[in-house]
C-alpha cells in the first residue's frame, strides 16, 4: 500500500471537500467536507489524504 498524500491547503481551497477536483478517477470516492481550521490539519476519512492549512485563516473563522 502506498503513503497516504499530503496537501497543504490555503484559504483560497475552502470550504475544503475531498476528493479535490484534480484527483484521477480512479481515486474518486463519494465527496467529504472536512474542517480543516479547526486543528490546523485533517485527514480524510475515505483515502487518507492529509490535508494541513498553511497561510492566515480567513476573517470570522478560526
Amino acid at each position: 500500500m502506498s503513503e497516504p498524500s499530503i496537501v497543504e491547503i490555503t484559504a483560497h481551497d475552502l470550504p475544503l471537500h475531498c476528493p479535490q477536483p484534480n484527483a484521477p478517477l480512479w481515486s474518486q470516492h463519494p465527496r467529504v467536507y472536512l474542517d480543516v481550521l479547526k486543528t490546523g490539519s485533517v485527514c480524510c476519512p475515505y483515502c487518507s489524504t492529509h490535508y494541513v492549512f498553511k497561510g492566515e485563516a480567513p476573517k470570522g473563522q478560526h
